[in-house]
């Protein structure tokens, strides 16, 4: 039995449309609360309801459980308000007690500049939650990943909705020249699984990304080429960007920009192309090859039609 955390976050569906597929059986660990959890439909899973800070519901969501998939406060662009005291705090507790539940395996996804002594919020608490599947865990594996994408992701998803909607012009953090390498959300979902398995990635921690670099830039002009849209691109001041991105975290309950968001984007994200050819026998997607999902949909299309084209769009495999 597979537990893991933060399923219905974009990382976790696809990772449970990957388990279904496959016939795997999981346990889902899901917080309480009353909105429904965004689960993909026609699947069925195990689910605990408990807060990760809970020790006796963790404890018994652990029951029987192999290996644990740790994704929850996974994504990168979480808001302001998300609570990374309790990301810290709930992985302890779940490294501990799958630990003591003898757990084979635990793979704890992070990202490309956790520390513990970061200046960032989030990236401080991923390296503080990874000191504690290290100190307090089974065998782990810890993958600090570059930004990834996907249908409905946090970060090519708001930057065409941002890139349609904009007045002529689009703004960039800074000069737009920090590099970063975007990772195909099912490469991903691969390599979470093959962690599982691998001996040689045991007890390691592993930085992985797509097979390109590319400036923020670049990455926008792609979307624009994609969309097939043109805007003057305008070089900001991230103090200024923040101030923004601080009234729509106020104002919307699901912002575009988020202050996490540009605290990614503020310094260069890579990872060594050959982490994933070399540890995990996988060759990446490029990120030109998969963002058909950001194409608007003809009108008029049947039903049959926009199911052929997610199928072409989003139906590649993570195994290459």
């Amino acid at each position: 039995m597979l537990l893991i955390s933060g399923a219905t976050g974009f990382i976790g569906r696809r990772l449970l449309r990957r388990l279904q597929d496959e016939g795997r059986p999981a346990r889902l660990l899901l917080r309480p609360g009353r909105a429904t959890p965004a689960l993909p439909p026609g699947q069925t899973f195990q689910v605990t309801l408990t807060s990760l800070r809970d020790r006796r519901g963790v404890r018994a969501a652990l029951a029987g459980v192999e290996a644990v998939i740790h994704l929850a406060g996974g994504g990168w662009s979480a808001t302001s308000g998300y609570d990374l005291d309790e990301e810290v705090e709930g992985t302890e507790v779940l490294a501990q007690e799958a630990r003591a539940a003898g757990v084979r395996r635990m793979v704890y996804l992070s990202h490309l500049g956790a520390a513990p002594n970061s200046a960032y919020p989030g990236l401080r608490a991923k390296g503080l939650a990874e000191q504690a599947v290290r100190k307090m865990g089974p065998a782990h594996t810890i993958l600090r990943t570059s930004v990834v994408f996907g249908a409905q992701d946090h970060f090519t998803v708001p930057l065409a909705r941002l890139i349609r909607f904009s007045p002529g012009f689009f703004l960039l953090p800074g000069d737009g020249q920090v590099q970063i390498q975007p990772l195909w959300v099912e490469d991903l979902v691969s390599a979470l699984l093959w962690s599982l398995d691998l001996e040689r990635t045991e007890n390691g921690t592993f930085e992985i990304g797509g097979p390109e670099y590319f400036t923020f830039r670049q990455v926008v002009e792609v979307i624009m080429a994609t969309l097939g849209v043109h805007r003057a691109l305008v070089p900001t001041r991230q103090p200024y960007l923040r101030m923004g991105a601080r009234v729509l975290e106020r104002l919307l309950r699901q912002p575009p920009v988020t202050t996490l968001w540009l605290d990614y984007l503020a310094v260069h994200r890579m990872a060594d192309l050959d982490t994933l050819p070399q540890v995990f026998g996988l060759q990446p997607a490029r990120l030109e090859d998969c963002l058909g999902y950001l194409r608007k949909k003809r009108k008029g299309a049947g039903r049959k039609g926009r199911l052929a084209r997610g199928s072409s769009d989003n139906g590649r495999s993570g195994n290459p």
